[in-house]
């Protein structure tokens, strides 16, 4: 039995980068998985793979900014499978200025996917999972600029700093309340995903050696692969970690150890 066999996870961005592998390995490991994100094509194409490949997965278009369509997607989640087990707050944007540089407009995008998102899909997804009489998980992908401080990264920092707190809180409210949810949140470093690579093309370098470069900095020597965090996002969306809410996990090759 694999396991998350008979529960039901909502991925944002879950069909591309980090997301993507979270809903192929949540998929074989028995959930069904619902891929909510902006790009339809590519959406339906994972959900296609893994249905081919043996599991249970539907696409489902989501702009992460939008209350209607948050409340749209739990809705047809629950319509479709009968509950909601897990949510993983994925979707993410990034943005390369400082303080100085950023505009008002940057602000409201990156603070909109970023932070808004991963309010919104709490709060609905919350409301479905207390009619769920089963162990139910939120696993918000936050980073290490949530933790640390970046000079160039001033919106984004701000808007994972907001998911690091947010995660907490939340995780304290449900538990106050005798619910059976859990959330947690997960810091990656470095990935080796479309977002990393928009910002080695930012830089003028080619990807793979900005990859090289990057993992040479770290004390395990190399960038982690999206699979490294969703066997993470796997543990917290599984009953084994049944005791572990409000807490935060950084994966990032040791970086912020130093």
């Amino acid at each position: 039995m694999g396991r998350l066999e008979g529960k039901v996870a909502i991925v944002t961005g879950g069909a591309t980068g980090i997301g993507e592998a979270t809903s192929r390995l949540f998929a074989a490991e028995g959930a069904a998985v619902v891929i909510a994100q902006r790009r339809r094509f590519r959406g339906e194409e994972v959900a296609e793979q893994i249905r081919t490949a043996g599991g249970e997965a539907t696409f489902l278009r989501l702009d992460v900014t939008s209350e209607a369509e948050w409340k749209e997607v739990v809705s047809r989640t629950t319509e479709l499978y009968g509950k909601l087990n897990v949510l993983v707050n994925n979707a993410g944007v990034s943005l390369r200025r400082d303080v100085e540089e950023t505009t008002l407009e940057d602000w409201e995008r990156v603070m909109g996917v970023n932070a808004r998102g991963v309010f919104l899909g709490m709060k609905y997804a919350i409301a479905a999972m207390k009619r769920c009489d089963e162990l139910c998980s939120i696993v918000n992908h936050s980073s290490v600029d949530g933790l640390v401080g970046a000079a160039d990264l001033f919106a984004y920092c701000a808007s994972k700093g907001a998911v690091t707190l947010m995660t907490k809180s939340a995780a304290l409210s449900v538990a106050r309340d005798g619910q059976r949810i859990r959330v947690n949140s997960i810091h990656p470093g470095y990935v080796k995903t479309p977002m990393v690579e928009e910002k080695a093309l930012e830089r003028n370098l080619d990807p793979s050696e900005f990859f090289k470069q990057a993992g040479a900095q770290l004390p395990l020597g190399t960038i982690g692969e999206p699979l490294d965090i969703a066997y993470l996002d796997l543990y917290l969306a599984a009953d084994e970690s049944k005791w572990v809410t409000g807490a935060q996990f950084t994966i990032d090759g040791g970086w912020t150890a130093g």
